[in-house]
């Protein structure tokens, strides 16, 4: 039988040689070095790619490949996109609004939230949060053919409405990863499904509408929503699974029902938006001090095979021209990174439409050419100059770690 760990969200950077933070300056956008390092994102295998770059009022965004392979309809840089696991700084922030308001307290038990769901008392809210409840993650067991090496289960259940009281019960029945609270967490997204049921206890709301009201629309963003249906809202990129090469070749997902991910990953924006998004949240707008500061707290979790550094739906990112703070995503036939510099001055968010490009090699995934790209357009993006191509071609900067699912024999 084979066991599939699957991690739907945190891609955690690895940075060869990186140094401590702010070891040295950033330069500013380098228009010509982002095309063509986008560009070389494309040359590398992906289907289409576009982001966008920030350096205070200095901007930049592009596009590279297509969005359609039959119709070879190009892609464009405003195209809206399934962001994933980014959701969950959005969950968090909303969560961290009621702990200013005392509706919610971080180290209480889950349990006096969600009595009768969550029956360990020593599961807490920040254990949601930071990953430490040590709660199974529900999605291999939503698609449960994954467990037996097949993808048939994403198939079967494209149209499928889950609830999530549903998937939180199918998470906690799962056996835990350790005891609540040991160090190093485990990343699972059932612990942002059971803090968005939080949510809609304190505020007597629908979970994502109080975070469309409240997060969402209070950061300004004007192309970023829950969808309604299994349709993206607005202009997009078709978006095409290829889960390791099972999928071959591989298969447009860009219609599904979210609700398998819900407060977890399902949010939808562009990469505009997340800009404005970190810029909001990092530049006070959105919380106050000390639940920023909480927010950024960071203790190790397991993911992909490693163990990083993460806070509460946020995550940090060390490079040699400074610290970053963002998350990124992975669902279905998107991958989406956004990082944001501390003073949230700059910037760089990513999508990609192709997902799981990446072939299995010894039960391990091997890093591809196209995170090589990846990352050094991210890295030219937030360090600046020509410099940033050439160091990153010794010293790979590799996103979207935690797309890395692992399938081992059990």
């Amino acid at each position: 039988m084979r066991r599939v760990i699957v991690g739907v969200g945190l891609g955690a950077l690895l940075v060869a040689g990186a140094g401590t933070p702010a070891a040295a300056e950033r330069g500013g956008l380098d228009r010509d070095a982002l095309d063509r390092t986008l560009t070389a994102i494309e040359a590398a295998g992906m289907y289409g790619t576009y982001s966008a770059a920030q350096d205070g009022r200095q901007a930049w965004k592009g596009a590279a490949g297509v969005a359609d392979v039959e119709t070879r309809r190009p892609v464009r840089a405003d195209m809206r996109h399934r962001v994933g696991s980014v959701t969950k700084t959005f969950t968090a922030v909303a969560v961290m609004q009621q702990v200013a308001r005392g509706t919610i307290e971080l180290d209480a038990p889950v349990a006096r939230y969600l009595p009768g769901l969550v029956t360990d008392e020593r599961v807490t809210v920040r254990m949601l949060l930071n990953h430490t409840s040590h709660i199974a993650d529900h999605v291999a067991y939503a698609f449960p053919s994954l467990l037996q090496g097949s993808t048939a289960s994403l198939d079967d259940n494209r149209f499928r409405s889950f609830t999530d009281e549903e998937l939180a019960r199918l998470g906690l029945a799962a056996p835990p990863t350790g005891e609540p609270g040991a160090l190093p967490g485990s990343y699972s997204n059932t612990n942002y499904v059971l803090a968005g049921m939080v949510l809609e206890k304190v505020t007597g709301q629908d979970a994502e509408r109080y975070i469309t009201r409240h997060v969402i629309r209070k950061a300004g963003l004007r192309h970023t929503s829950f969808p309604r249906s299994p349709h993206i809202p607005g202009p997009h990129s078709k978006l095409y699974e290829s889960w390791y090469g099972f999928i071959d070749p591989p298969r447009d997902y860009s219609v599904y029902d979210m609700s398998w991910i819900g407060t977890a990953g399902a949010v939808v924006s562009t990469m505009d938006d997340l800009n404005q998004f970190y810029r909001a949240l990092l530049g006070g707008r959105l919380l106050g001090v000390e639940q920023l500061a909480e927010m950024k707290r960071t203790v190790p979790v397991a993911v992909g095979g490693g163990a990083f550094a993460y806070g509460l739906g946020i995550y940090p990112a060390d490079l040699p021209c400074g610290r970053f703070w963002g998350h990124d995503g992975a669902v279905f036939g998107s991958i989406t990174q956004s990082l944001t510099s501390e003073d949230g001055k700059r910037q760089v968010s990513i999508g990609l439409n192709l997902a799981k490009y990446q072939r299995i090699e010894n039960g391990t995934i091997p890093i591809h050419p196209i995170d090589v790209a990846a990352g050094n357009h991210l890295f030219t993006a937030l360090c600046g100059g020509e410099g940033a191509t050439a160091r990153s071609a010794q010293a790979p900067f590799v996103p979207f770690q935690a797309d890395r699912t692992l399938i081992k024999r059990q």
